[in-house]
This record gives C-alpha cells, sequence and structure tokens, in this order.
C-alpha cells in the first residue's frame, strides 16, 4: 500500500468509499457540499488517500485534514474532517497509515489533533470502530458535538499534543 496526496482523478473513489459508510454518516455521494468539500482539500493538497502499490484503481482509504485557522499560533488545532477506509482493507493499517502520514505531512508541534466520531450510544460506534481506532492512536473521548447529518450522537475526541516533527 502506499500514501500520497489525492488528485481530482480520485473523487470517484472517494464517493465509492462514502457509499459504504452513508448508512453511519448521513447521505453524501449525491451530495454537492461532500462534493465540494473533497474538492477543496484537494486543492489545497489537504487530502490522502491509501491505494494499492500494486497501483489498482479502488482507493483503500482516504482522508482530509485541515487546520484551525482559528488556533493559537504556539499550538495550533489539527482536524480529522474525513476518514473512510474500505470495507475490504480494514483491520489491515490502512487508517493508522493514513493518519500517519498526515501527521508527518501537516502536523508541526506542540498541536492537538481533534476528530468527532460516533457518540458511545450511536450504532456506529461498535460497528465502525471509529472510538476504538482513534483511542489506539492516543486520542481521547472529550466533549458532545453536535449530532450528525443523520440525527446520531457524535463527540469530539482529541490527542491534547502532538510530539512528532512533521517533516
Amino acid at each position: 500500500m502506499m500514501i500520497r496526496l489525492a488528485t481530482e482523478r480520485d473523487l470517484p473513489g472517494f464517493l465509492g468509499l462514502a457509499a459504504q459508510v452513508e448508512q453511519w454518516f448521513g447521505p453524501m455521494v449525491e451530495e454537492p457540499d461532500f462534493h465540494r468539500a473533497v474538492e477543496q482539500h484537494v486543492h489545497r493538497s489537504a487530502a490522502l488517500v491509501a491505494v494499492p502499490s500494486s497501483g489498482g484503481p479502488a482507493l483503500l482509504g482516504g482522508l482530509l485534514f485541515g487546520a484551525d485557522a482559528s488556533g493559537s499560533p504556539q499550538a495550533p488545532c489539527h482536524h480529522v474532517h474525513w476518514l473512510v477506509v474500505a470495507a475490504e482493507a480494514r483491520g489491515r493499517g490502512v487508517g493508522r497509515a493514513l493518519m500517519a502520514d498526515a501527521v508527518r505531512r501537516f502536523v508541526t508541534v506542540p498541536a492537538s489533533i481533534e476528530v468527532v466520531t460516533f457518540g458511545s450510544d450511536h450504532p456506529g460506534a461498535e460497528a465502525s470502530g471509529a472510538r476504538r481506532f482513534y483511542a489506539s492512536l492516543g486520542f481521547v473521548p472529550a466533549e458532545p458535538a453536535p449530532p450528525g447529518p443523520e440525527g446520531g450522537s457524535r463527540q469530539v475526541y482529541r490527542r491534547a499534543r502532538e510530539y512528532r516533527a512533521a517533516g
């Protein structure tokens, strides 16, 4: 597997990944706002994809990342805006590789990283493994977040300080 910056050619792959998780995140594939979000991240070089080493067409995973413009210059806050791993690639280190590459590329220290994921009572919390995944990367549950587009509960997970230098 290789991790690389996403390009405009990857939009169909992002839509394919989105289709696999719409039951948890709400509609995305047909939503112009989702298309715009992916395109904006691609244009800002803030979107990553995991692709098979063999160069196959399907994406193994995708990530949209960003920094909070209002964050403190002494300790900026970075955000995982969207991270999805293809169903057939889950449990094989794809999400971990995407996160490691995002930290290496985008995060300077000191900084915090946040992600909004499922609340503990959300049906996708256990089925997706998202809460367990972020906890395994050192994120801790923080404050509740507004409900997702499908109405399910959400929670912020945060890594309070990031000590690995970008490079």
